[in-house]
């Protein structure tokens, strides 16, 4: 009985969809073709029908995670200090990460620190740079509109979206790696904090907002 026209297509996806998974939970070297094909319920023989080598996976998946992930629909959501909070509020959240089924490709910056794979690299570094423009084009909204205390000047712009990303990158660096859950929260609070601050909230509402922000204005 021949395989329907869709087949190949339904394959792919699915191996796509198991290497996200794997890749943006544990990181490209500690992942093989076959805990992938088994994820995906496949044979191991059926991965280069569809992809030459487990970079080109990797790049595939991390495109695919690109287009649709939460950060990439940062720059079309309302212009409030609010919804640019919810990066920082919400999304950095150990257990949200471990337990999200859609990873966006902020993953590739604390899974794939100091890998030296090529491809890889070449990957870290877009992901990075597509962060810090995402998060410079809402800067530079915001700070026209008055709603934040800096000018948009290019280089402004550029220093504070560099800190946000250092910030937030190396906070869960650090927790992801310590094994008592109350320090992993201090240490992205602190974080979290620290960005809020810069944006203008003031020290005193800080709790508020980080409790506001609500896990679907996504």
């Amino acid at each position: 009985m021949p395989y329907p026209e869709d087949h190949k297509a339904k394959s792919k996806d699915r191996i796509l969809k198991s290497a996200t998974e794997l890749f943006c939970r544990y990181g490209f070297e500690k992942v093989s073709i076959s805990q992938i094909m088994k994820l995906a319920k496949l044979t191991h023989g059926a991965f280069y029908a569809h992809f030459e080598s487990k970079e080109a996976l990797y790049n595939a998946s991390f495109l695919e995670t690109l287009k649709g992930s939460r950060a990439a629909r940062l720059v079309k959501g309302p212009l409030s200090v609010k919804h640019l909070t919810a990066l920082v509020a919400n999304y950095w959240n150990l257990q949200e990460m471990e337990k999200k089924s859609k990873p966006g490709p902020e993953t590739v910056l604390f899974n794939e620190i100091g890998n030296e794979n090529a491809e890889v690299k070449k990957l870290y570094e877009a992901s990075y740079h597509n962060l810090k423009k995402m998060l410079e084009t809402r800067l530079i909204a915001l700070s026209r509109l008055k709603k934040l205390p800096f000018e948009p000047d290019s280089d402004t712009i550029a220093e504070k979206a560099r800190a946000i990303l250092a910030s937030l990158v190396g906070a869960v660096a650090i927790a992801k790696s310590i094994p008592h859950e109350e320090e992993q929260r201090n240490i992205l609070e602190a974080a979290q904090k620290q960005i809020l601050i810069m944006l203008g909230v003031n020290e005193s509402e800080l709790d508020t907002v980080l409790g506001s922000v609500r896990p679907d204005i996504w």
